[in-house]
């Protein structure tokens, strides 16, 4: 029997129907059912449903993106940070494996070989590195698990979400028996809130940058097979390999899907963050080698976005409440 923590949320959603679809009994009891923020509460849950595995595919990300979080710092925190290490002490004290969604936001940039040297270029935006990006994709190296976070309350400028899934990340590492699933800007093809291609085409400017990401499903079977492997545990970056620009994604949308709209990009980093965001934004690149060693393959994250975009369905299929309060949003962005 598996446990799965926030199960009506956008990636917890996708566990359970994955899980399903595995003919893996589990159980996604809401808050309403059991208020399993509360340590005493999740232990006896653990107990009673002889849990051998818990999922915490919960989280704080505000509404209707990361700003949110800027102005709710309180429910950010107790969300992503002191949520979690109740998960972990609760696991612990009952013998339970388990495993925290957790983001790769928690860094920024890339690094780059030059002159034979590797060199942190935290901005990939930066105009000299626009042509090794696009035609030396062999020279940009992304992060690897045992990199420390330079995106964090540790490492400034950073969002407060970013801080807050970081700061959980540097206390999970006291336990045992524990997976850090790192997930990366999401998209299937279903048109949702949550996912990156629907904010794309809703947007009204674009802001272009480079990014790992992560189809949903992809990830979450990728997850899914590292626990039934039996592999390590430990920190792993489950996204698609391989990165992409905005202004790729925005290509196969135009030759795939044919929008009747003109996008229109940000001018700049200035012209953006002065009209379109209140907080610094995460655009990086994370190696995924830890994932392939451990017999985990994921598809090439163009291979992800055409196959998604030819599948398009604007059915919603994924859960767009979360189990925390009201006032939290408990789904991954």
């Amino acid at each position: 029997m598996i446990l799965l923590l926030g199960g009506s949320g956008y990636i917890g959603s996708s566990f359970a129907s994955a899980l399903r679809l595995r003919g893996i009994p589990f159980a996604a009891p809401s808050r309403r059912e059991a208020d399993y923020t509360r340590f005493s509460t999740l232990h006896s849950l653990l107990k009673s449903t002889h849990a051998e595995f818990i999922i915490n595919a919960a989280g704080y990300t505000g509404r209707p993106n990361v700003d949110a979080c800027e102005l709710d710092k309180a429910s950010t925190l107790l969300g992503n940070t002191v949520f979690p290490v109740t998960v972990a002490a609760a696991c612990e004290s009952a013998g339970v494996p388990w495993a925290h969604v957790s983001s790769g936001c928690v860094y920024t940039g890339a690094k780059v070989l030059s002159g034979g040297l590797e060199k942190i270029e935290p901005d990939l935006t930066a105009p000299h590195l626009r042509p090794i990006l696009r035609d030396a994709s062999h020279r940009v190296h992304g992060w690897v698990e045992s990199d420390p976070p330079n995106f964090s309350f540790r490492s400034p400028p950073c969002s407060f979400y970013s801080g807050s899934k970081a700061l959980a990340e540097e206390a999970l590492a006291q336990f045992e028996n524990v997976f850090i699933w790192r997930l990366r800007i999401p998209f299937d093809e279903y048109d949702n809130d949550r996912n990156y291609l629907s904010k794309i085409q809703r947007y009204p400017k674009v802001y272009d940058n480079f990014n790992s990401l992560s189809h949903r499903r992809d990830f979450v079977n990728a997850c899914l097979d590292l626990w039934s492997r039996r592999a390590s545990f430990g920190i792993y970056n489950v996204t698609n390999p391989g990165y992409i620009s905005t202004r790729e994604v925005v290509a196969l949308i135009e030759n795939i899907l044919k929008p009747q709209r003109r996008f229109e990009f940000w001018n700049s980093d200035d012209e953006f963050y002065r009209f379109a965001a209140k907080t610094p934004r995460s655009n990086c690149i994370l190696d995924t080698s830890k994932l392939l060693a451990a017999g985990v393959q994921m598809r090439p994250v163009s291979e992800a976005l055409d196959d998604a975009l030819r599948r398009w369905n604007t059915g919603d299929s994924g859960g767009r409440n979360g189990a925390f309060p009201a006032t939290s949003v408990v789904t991954h962005s």
